[in-house]
């Protein structure tokens, strides 16, 4: 498979592409610190600074995250959206997030701002990326939904009911527990860069235990990882 141009290349570094792309999947997937990836590798006999690691994330997650979206099914068509406060530096943001039906993220933005602005941007973002509406829009009463649909997808039904909108509450967990692992994000564009790569990423491996039986799940994390090996391979052999 010929990877994409924009895709980075592991030409130049000391360390194999096999060790980068495990260094990066450890911090992406799982909520752990930078010096805790380093220790789990000095265990393995791989010694590598922190830092290294630090730039191998910004370098390659989100170019890894990209390729995986390319690579998985096609998102449903239901959007749930939902906002969820950060604070950055005593700073109040909001981090807006799409999820399907499925609870595949679809998108995520940080914005400063709760109003029809900050929700029209996500909305056009998600068409752009998306490239065709929802069947279904999902929120909670925050005006400000309501508001950008009518002038950004007006054909689009929509629901505002809280207790819908489960779904995409429940997707801002895991980076409520990056941020506690993390002692804070410490600006506006380290939580984007960061949240764009973790959520693409982790979509891979959101395999809903429950709804599948042991054969099943097996074989749907074996396809994850396969996936992932095609993803970084495609990186190295650029």
């Amino acid at each position: 498979m010929t990877a994409p141009a924009t895709c980075p290349s592991f030409a130049g570094y000391r360390f194999p592409a096999e060790i980068i792309s495990q260094a990066v999947w450890l911090y992406f997937r799982f909520p752990l610190s930078l010096r805790m990836v380093e220790e789990m590798l000095a265990f393995r006999g791989i010694v590598v600074s922190h830092e290294t690691l630090r730039q191998w994330g910004r370098k390659f997650g989100q170019a890894f995250a990209n390729g995986i979206r390319r690579r998985l099914p096609r998102a449903g068509d239901k959007w749930h959206l939902d906002e969820v406060v950060l604070k950055i530096n005593g700073v109040t943001h909001w981090l807006w997030r799409a999820v399907d039906q499925a609870g595949m993220v679809l998108d995520v933005l940080v914005q400063s701002r709760r109003d029809k602005q900050a929700a029209k941007r996500l909305l056009r973002k998600l068409l752009k990326r998306q490239m065709r509406p929802p069947r279904v829009m999902i929120t909670d009463k925050l005006a400000s939904y309501g508001a950008a649909k009518k002038e950004v997808m007006s054909s689009v039904e929509h629901r505002q009911h809280k207790g819908l909108n489960n779904r995409a509450e429940n997707s801002h967990q895991p980076t409520r527990r990056r941020e506690r692992q993390m002692k804070r994000f410490k600006s506006a564009g380290q939580a984007q860069r960061f949240l764009s790569a973790h959520d693409g990423i982790n979509n891979l491996f959101y395999l809903r235990r429950a709804h599948l039986n042991a054969s099943e799940h097996r074989a749907a994390r074996v396809r994850a990882f396969e996936v992932w090996s095609d993803v970084s391979g495609a990186a190295a052999r650029a």
